[in-house]
C-alpha cells in the first residue's frame, strides 16, 4: 500500500501573480461559503443534506458554482468532489452533520497542478489563467521530491501571508522485515514513552510548557473582557499569535520521539510493540480529579478525544515504521505495567517503582522500564504466536492471596495486529 508524504514547500511570487493567487483563494472560499460570509456554506445550503455522493452532487450545483464565482472547471469539481463529498461522508460516519470549512486554501489534482524537477517550479491553475512559480525550500523537499511526478497539492495562504504549496507525494515502502526481535513502548504522564531497550522521554518539560500556555491564555482572555480599549485589542492580538503555539510543540515532540523509537527499532533489527490506548481518556474522566489533571488530560493538543490522548503519536510512529520497513503491532494493555517482565507474576507498583513479590524472582527496578519489557513480550507472542495461546497459566498475588489469570484475559489472548 502505497504512502503519502506531504511536502511543504513556500512559493515565490511576484506582485501579479500574488493577485491572481488572491483572486483564486477568495473564489474557492466564496463557492463554500454562504454569501454575506453567513453559514451554513453555499454548497451545503444549496444541496440535500443527505447526498453524499460525489457525481450526484456535482450535477446538482457544478455549473452554478462556475458561473457564480468564475472557478474553471477543474476547481469548481474541486469543490463539490473532494470537499463537500468528502466531508459530507465523514460528517455522516459519525452521525454528524456538516458545519465548517475552512478558509485560505485551495486543493489542486494532476489535471490543474504539475511539479516540473528541472527548474524546482509547479504550474497552478488561477482563475486568470495557468501560472508557473519557483519554490524555495531545502536539501530536505528536495530531496523527496526529486524522480517523482505527484499527482495532487493544496495552496495555503498562512497569516503572515506567505503563499505555500503542499505537495502529496507516493512513496512505496518497502515491505516490513521478519524478525522475532520486539522493542516494547510503554506510554505514560510521567514518562511520554520509555522502551524496553532503556531509552525514555521525561514529560516534566511538556507540562510545563501546557500549564504555561493554559495561564497565559486565561490571564490575556480575563484582560481582553475589561479595561480600556487598547488593552483588549492588544489582549487580543497576543492571543491570535499565541493560536496553535503548545499543538505545534506537542507535535514537535511527537515527532521527535516516533522518530527515536523508530530509529532504535531499526538499528536493532526489530519492529515495535505499542499499547493500545484507544478509550483511555473516557475512562479517565470517569475518575474524581484535580481541575489541572482534567485539562491536561482533554487539552486540544492532545488529538481527538475519542481516540485517546497518545493517538497522535502513535500516528508518528505508524509512519515513521511504515516508511522505514518496520513493522508495528499493537497489544491491548491490561495487566502490563503490573505483570513482571521475569517470571509473569503480578507485582507491586508504587509510582515509578515496581517490585515482584515471586520469592524464586524478586526483580526490582523502573516501572515503566518493566511495562516496555512486558509489552515488548506480548508483541513477540502477538507476531509468533505459541500453540496454544490459552494454555499457560500467570500466577499473581492480590490482597494476600494467589490468583491465576488465564492469558483470556491478558493483552496477547485479544491483541490485535497493524502494520
Amino acid at each position: 500500500m502505497a504512502q503519502v508524504l506531504t511536502i511543504s514547500c513556500k512559493l515565490k511570487v511576484s506582485v501579479s501573480q500574488a493577485a491572481k493567487l488572491e483572486a483564486t483563494l477568495d473564489a474557492f472560499a466564496r463557492a463554500l461559503l454562504a454569501p454575506a460570509g453567513r453559514r451554513p456554506y453555499w454548497v451545503n445550503q444549496s444541496t440535500p443534506e443527505k447526498i453524499v455522493n460525489a457525481v450526484k452532487l456535482q450535477s446538482l450545483c457544478y455549473r452554478e458554482i462556475r458561473t457564480r464565482f468564475g472557478l474553471s472547471s477543474n476547481l469548481a469539481q474541486q469543490v463539490c468532489r473532494r470537499r463537500l463529498a468528502a466531508a459530507r461522508k465523514i460528517a455522516q460516519q459519525k452521525n454528524r452533520s456538516v458545519k465548517a470549512f475552512k478558509g485560505g486554501f485551495v486543493t489542486y489534482d494532476a489535471r490543474i497542478f504539475s511539479f516540473r524537477e528541472k527548474d524546482w517550479t509547479v504550474s497552478l491553475t488561477t482563475v486568470e489563467g495557468r501560472e508557473r512559480f519557483e519554490l524555495a525550500m531545502g536539501n530536505y523537499q528536495r530531496g523527496v521530491l526529486a524522480g517523482t511526478n505527484p499527482k495532487s497539492a493544496t495552496l495555503i495562504k498562512r497569516k503572515d501571508g506567505s503563499y505555500y504549496i503542499q505537495i502529496g507525494v507516493e512513496h512505496d515502502p518497502p515491505e516490513p522485515r521478519d524478525t522475532a526481535k520486539a522493542v516494547g513502548v510503554d506510554l505514560g504522564r510521567r514518562d511520554i514513552a520509555h522502551t524496553s531497550e532503556g531509552d525514555h522521554w521525561n514529560g516534566q518539560q511538556l507540562n510545563w510548557v501546557r500549564d504555561h500556555y493554559s495561564r497565559l491564555r486565561a490571564a490575556l482572555q480575563r484582560k481582553a473582557g475589561k479595561g480600556p480599549r487598547s488593552t483588549r485589542r492588544r489582549c487580543r492580538e497576543l492571543l491570535q499569535r499565541l493560536s496553535g503555539r503548545e499543538r505545534r510543540f506537542q507535535a514537535w515532540v511527537n515527532h521527535c520521539i516516533s522518530k527515536s523509537i523508530a530509529s532504535r527499532a531499526l538499528a536493532t533489527h526489530s519492529f515495535i510493540a505499542l499499547e493500545d490506548l484507544t478509550g483511555i481518556r473516557e475512562r479517565v474522566n470517569q475518575q474524581r480529579r484535580s481541575k489541572r489533571e482534567r485539562r491536561r488530560a482533554n487539552s486540544e493538543a492532545y488529538g481527538p478525544l475519542a481516540r485517546g490522548a497518545f493517538y497522535p503519536l502513535r500516528q508518528f510512529v505508524h509512519y515513521k515504521a511504515a516508511r522505514a520497513g518496520i513493522q508495528v503491532v499493537v497489544v491491548l494493555p491490561a495487566y502490563s505495567s503490573q505483570t513482571c517482565h521475569q517470571c509473569f507474576w503480578l507485582g507491586q507498583r508504587e509510582g515509578k517503582h515496581f517490585r515482584c513479590v515471586n520469592p524464586a524472582c524478586g526483580w526490582e527496578g523502573d516501572a515503566d522500564l518493566n511495562g516496555a519489557n512486558g509489552i515488548a513480550l506480548l508483541g513477540v507472542a502477538v507476531n509468533r504466536p505459541p500453540a496454544p495461546l490459552t494454555s499457560p497459566r500467570i500466577r499473581g498475588e492480590r490482597g494476600g492471596s494467589v490468583v491465576g489469570l488465564p492469558t483470556a484475559g491478558l493483552p496477547f489472548a485479544s491483541a490485535a495486529r497493524s502494520a
